[in-house]
């Protein structure tokens, strides 16, 4: 029995560690701030599609599929949100998203 309870702790604590790793931020990598309008949401692969402002010195003005580093904020976004988030150089991933006012700067 302790030797299942040892196992299953063991698991659990790799399997946070992984989340915690596939999740964080790009080190060393240089940040932009992303604004961009959604344009659909998709739960069951976990990404958005945004119609983007253009990111100076990174990326021109587009509309494109986006993966996000915290799924859960998928349920709380909806076609037509403006969105903030933070990418990072080479990085096609979202993080830090967030629902803002149109037009914040």
């Amino acid at each position: 029995m302790r030797n299942t309870i040892a196992k299953f702790v063991s698991l659990t604590a790799i399997l946070i560690l992984a989340a915690t790793f596939l999740t964080a931020q790009p080190k060393g990598k240089k940040s932009y701030v992303f604004k961009g309008t959604v344009t659909s949401v998709d739960a069951g692969t976990n990404n958005l599609m945004v119609a983007n402002e253009k990111i100076e010195g990174w990326m021109d003005a587009m509309t494109m599929k986006y993966d996000v580093d915290d799924p859960t904020v998928l349920k709380q976004l909806k076609k037509g949100d403006h969105i903030q988030a933070t990418v990072y150089d080479g990085d096609l991933k979202l993080y830090k998203v967030k629902v803002v006012p149109p037009g914040t700067k």
